[in-house]
């Protein structure tokens, strides 16, 4: 299994930034971290490392590959509980990724359910849950089918960070052979999963993993909180079996792997102990 980096190293600092330090880390495979549809601000100003959906995808490709670096997947992190908005990252961005994939060449589309902000997401009953994100997902995963993508289920969520949750998703949606997950240690772990469990459950069907450890003084947040960005230590330091992770793994269909932590020292340690595991 290959490592890579997410492409959100330094804060207020441009894509082509956040790929030469990707890079500078000794890192050849990274991902489409953070994305929005249309134009920016922050992108004609210099201060933020976001892509533009509608970009042209011969111009991402082309970016990454002047640091020398391998696109594994693009990021579509959306909200898919509460009430469909142009101001929400939802059904229309996740339809874009799939194209943008597309035209780079790149696999896999990550995303999940998220965690709702309204009051209307937070009311949905478990069955409610289900349909509204199979019904939300159902036309990317139609055109990720005919334009040879696949769409990862990520845990990040309250229904992604559960095996019964992820399960009712993917079954809802009828199990297209172009649908599977995108397996992360720290969500599944926060939001109250057995993380190796989870591996073992839907290995078969694992294309990529994010990677990240969580501190035991985290364990407060266990089944409340559903997700976070980055690990704030390195591998094997915390609480998540990673080695248990890696071993169950290490011979699914993941060809590629993201680490999800902060801190140059502490992403640097954590390559040396995926190394050690027998990564790449």
């Amino acid at each position: 299994m290959k490592v890579g980096c997410f492409a959100l190293v330094d804060p207020f600092s441009t894509m082509d930034h956040q790929l030469e330090r990707v890079a500078g880390l000794g890192f050849k495979y990274a991902d489409v971290t953070d994305n929005h549809p249309g134009g920016l601000l922050g992108n004609e100003f210099g201060f933020t490392g976001a892509v533009s959906l509608d970009s042209n995808p011969a111009d991402v490709k082309a970016m990454f590959a002047k640091h020398g670096l391998t696109i594994t997947s693009v990021c579509s992190h959306a909200n898919l509980l509460d009430a469909t908005s142009p101001s929400v990252y939802g059904t229309t961005e996740i339809l874009k990724a799939v194209r943008l994939a597309a035209g780079m060449g790149v696999q896999d589309v990550v995303t999940t359910e998220g965690d709702p902000k309204t009051d209307w997401g937070h009311n949905l009953s478990d069955q409610e849950r289900v349909f509204i994100v199979a019904e939300k997902l159902a036309e990317p995963v139609r055109l990720a089918e005919a334009m040879g993508v696949r769409i990862l289920l990520e845990p990040h969520g309250v229904l992604t960070d559960s095996i019964d949750g992820m399960s009712a998703i993917l079954e809802r949606l009828g199990n297209p052979a172009n649908l599977g997950v995108n397996m992360d240690t720290g969500n599944s772990w926060l939001g109250g999963a057995d993380p190796v469990a989870m591996a073992k459950a839907f290995k078969e069907i694992t294309w990529h993993v994010h990677w990240k450890d969580l501190p035991a003084d985290w364990e407060e947040k266990r089944g409340t909180m559903y997700g976070c960005g980055f690990g704030p230590i390195a591998l094997g330091q915390g609480v998540i079996d990673i080695a248990g992770v890696y071993d169950v793994l290490k011979d699914s269909p993941a060809e590629y792997s993201t680490l999800e932590v902060g801190g140059d020292e502490n992403v640097l340690q954590s390559y040396a102990y995926l190394k050690e595991l027998g990564a790449e």
